[in-house]
């Protein structure tokens, strides 16, 4: 099921398939949010819950026992229930089921409330834990904006444009999509990355950690035009496309793919977050649009 948004000048869709926002369009009808084709990528904005990014072998450990889960968690393939809605947001809800049990033998209770704004939307994730025992978990949004925006633009004349001074760089992936023991790959320029599909093509993904910034634009070099994702509650923030695509995924992660060789258990994973009974956590990113 599909769920209309308007407010502010703003219209947006939203899918129970997911709990994912899957178009937003401005006054002028700019659609910001990639539509998807298999050709290149079918997804859009999954939310990835309960792991960031792959497992080791596919498989983690919990309490000693081995359990199987593809990349990026089941949420993004699982059916969400409307809890609540007006105008300009929707509250969907996700649960365990016998299905992800078997994948993630915990209760849990993830919200997901979209909200348009004036200038843009904000995401929050709400993780209530309502069992016995401790509740770790991973979670991140993997949001495709397109890029480019108007027609006549090319990818290459865009940036990723920092709101602090940066010189670090980015983790680095295996081909199994682990993360690799090695010092991260310098790529940061004063807090910006001129975008070409090469880097791409080379790296899979830019995946950033330890960064002063909080938020960071995807911005036309010429125009100065740029879309904006704060993280600030996130401690990581990844950048993926395939190259050729005209899209780029701007992917705040309070979590990561496993280290290659990782050892131990899922609870200690880097930037896990576990609750205990009873306890919620919420965490919220926004995206701004070009005044």
């Amino acid at each position: 099921m599909n769920i209309s948004l308007s407010g502010g000048g703003l219209r947006a869709a939203v899918r129970t398939l997911g709990g994912e926002l899957i178009s937003l369009r401005d006054r002028n009808e700019t659609e910001y949010i990639w539509q998807g084709d298999p050709a290149f990528w079918s997804g859009q904005n999954p939310i990835l819950f309960p792991i960031v990014g792959s497992l080791s072998g596919g498989k983690v450990d919990v309490d000693g026992k081995p359990f199987e889960m593809a990349r990026h968690g089941f949420a993004r393939r699982s059916e969400f229930t409307l809890v609540d809605q007006g105008a300009d947001y929707a509250v969907l809800e996700l649960r365990e089921t016998p299905e992800t049990l078997a994948q993630f033998p915990f209760p849990f209770i993830l919200q997901v409330r979209h909200r348009l704004l004036e200038n843009g939307f904000s995401t929050a994730f709400s993780v209530e834990n309502p069992g016995s025992s401790p509740l770790p978990f991973c979670i991140g949004a993997h949001t495709a904006i397109r890029c480019p925006l108007l027609d006549g633009e090319r990818f290459e004349d865009y940036e990723l444009a920092f709101s602090c001074p940066e010189d670090g760089g980015t983790l680095l992936l295996t081909p199994q999509g682990l993360l690799q023991d090695k010092e991260p790959e310098p790529m940061l320029r004063g807090g910006k990355v001129p975008l070409d599909y090469a880097a791409f093509q080379r790296l899979d993904t830019l995946i950033f950690q330890g960064l002063r910034s909080r938020s960071v634009s995807l911005r036309h070099k010429a125009s100065g035009r740029s879309v904006s994702l704060d993280f600030r509650d996130f401690p990581m923030v990844a950048f993926w496309t395939k190259p050729g695509a005209p899209f780029l995924c701007m992917e705040p992660w309070h979590g990561c793919a496993a280290y290659e060789n990782e050892p131990g258990p899922f609870r200690d994973k880097p930037h896990v977050i576990v609750l205990a009974p009873g306890e919620r956590r919420e965490l919220a990113y926004t995206f701004t649009l070009p005044a």
